[in-house]
């Protein structure tokens, strides 16, 4: 091999052993790397496993660049070698030896052989020609190309690995969880077509098992690659769909605790609606009655009518109770809680309609205690015996005391009883012990006002 540029710098003694120490250190971390990547996991993996999609495309290519990768070293390994037995013929190399040296060290001089189908696959650098037979390197240009393919091939083995140890394992805890929930669910009557959580269910099923059969075989596609990382592996298994389905179980689980909820609770539930209806039941029957009695008391006013019971709430209370016999939990569950509310808005509504229909009896309660109230202040002045007090409060009594009563005229009567006995307390003398002029005006104020906010 001779000197085919007589421009370049001849290199001395030092710098030959020099370059040789440093390649052969080169050789030594490129050979442990090279065996590192022979007995990665992920490799082997990937060598006996059935891929498809990018895993598929993107393993074919790399290990055309692995095989590539041996056959690079072999031709380094025999540089070196070389390079090595030149050095070693004499202690102090000849200008022959050192001129030999500097072309092996430094020039082009590395051809590598291989077959169009070896490296047809394999990733090239830019500038080169894929499929080539032969290809000339320098060494330092070898050692480039050799950790350029490395890191891709590391890069490919490294995702798929961190892929299958992540996903699968996370995937096939899930199912368990899944198989419990599903085992769950029937106890409870939650079945697919029947309530919506059952239907969930299958289908978290059905996207679990495809999940596991696309990871397993097309671990790449679930890969996301760190951005702006160039080292090999950066990145992070991509669990999108896992999360999702994860979620979507847990939101399953929920409903079937609720459901559980319901069983446990159940009868409690229904006596308590049993309860809620039968008080407004006998709350109408009250309001019923109490309308009778108004409209036999009072007079000249109108009394609302009073509507009976639902029996839609009785018949959906009816269907509960069977749902609980048959243990259809699902059904039972979203019933109740339209029952409950709907219960509470009947006793509500009954209770409402008792205190309208009873209205006209209260207001007579009042102006009957309003008028006893304004005797005993006249009795307490000494004015009892007036006559036209007298003859006012028997007429306001008898107004109120009959049936049926006339609240409007009662009213009326009762007002005119409280100004006249509002006049006569202003205008009697004061006796001693009593309130003076100023006090009694205060006082008839009073009772005026009072009446009229009675009024």
């Amino acid at each position: 091999m001779g000197d085919t540029d007589p421009t370049r710098p001849v290199m001395d003694r030092d710098e030959v052993d020099r370059a040789l120490a440093r390649l052969g250190a080169e050789h030594e971390a490129i050979e442990t790397s090279l065996l590192a990547l022979q007995d990665h996991a992920g490799r082997r993996l990937l060598e006996g496993a059935r891929l498809t999609g990018v895993t598929a495309e993107r393993w074919k290519c790399t290990e055309a660049a692995i095989t590539l990768l041996w056959t690079y070293f072999d031709a380094y390994t025999d540089a070196l070698r070389t390079a090595r037995e030149i050095r070693s013929r004499r202690r102090w190399s000849s200008r022959e030896d050192l001129v030999e040296l500097t072309e092996l060290l430094r020039g082009e001089c590395v051809t590598v052989a291989g077959s169009a189908a070896a490296t047809a696959n394999a990733p090239t650098l830019h500038g080169e020609q894929q499929g080539r037979l032969t290809e000339r390197y320098s060494l330092a240009g070898l050692v480039d190309r050799m950790n350029a393919l490395y890191a891709s091939s590391l890069d490919v083995v490294v995702a798929a690995d961190a892929v299958w140890s992540a996903l699968p394992a996370r995937i096939d805890l899930l199912a368990a969880e899944l198989q419990r929930t599903r085992k769950l669910a029937h106890s409870v009557g939650v079945r697919p077509g029947e309530h919506p959580a059952g239907d969930d269910l299958e289908r978290i099923t059905r996207t679990l098992t495809k999940l596991r059969e696309e990871v397993v075989s097309d671990p790449l596609a679930f890969w996301q690659p760190a951005e702006g990382s160039s080292a090999p592996g950066g990145g992070k298994p991509d669990t999108t769909v896992y999360d999702r389905e994860a979620r979507a179980l847990e939101d399953v689980r929920r409903e079937i605790d609720a459901v559980l909820t319901v069983r446990q609770d159940a009868e409690k539930r229904i006596v308590r609606l049993r309860d809620l209806l039968s008080r407004a039941d006998r709350t109408l029957a009250e309001a019923r009655t109490a309308r009778g009695e108004v409209l036999a008391k009072i007079a000249a006013t109108e009394v609302p009518v009073v509507s009976g019971p639902p029996t839609v709430l009785q018949e959906q209370l009816a269907t509960a109770a069977e749902y609980r016999r048959q243990a259809q939990w699902h059904r039972l569950s979203p019933l109740l809680e339209s029952l409950e509310q709907k219960a509470e808005d009947e006793l509500l509504r009954a209770r409402e309609s008792l205190t309208a229909v009873t209205a006209p009896l209260a207001v007579r309660a009042e102006l009957r205690g309003r008028l006893d109230a304004y005797k005993a202040k006249v009795a307490r002045r000494g004015l009892a015996e007036d006559p036209l007090l007298v003859e006012r409060y028997e007429k306001a009594r008898r107004m109120l005391w009959s049936a049926p009563c006339d609240l409007r005229a009662a009213e009326q009567a009762v007002l005119r009883y409280q100004q006249a006995a509002a006049e006569l307390i202003g205008s009697a003398p004061r006796v001693p012990g009593q309130a003076g002029p100023e006090d009694r005006r205060g006082s008839v104020r009073r009772m005026s006002n009072e009446g009229e906010a009675a009024t």
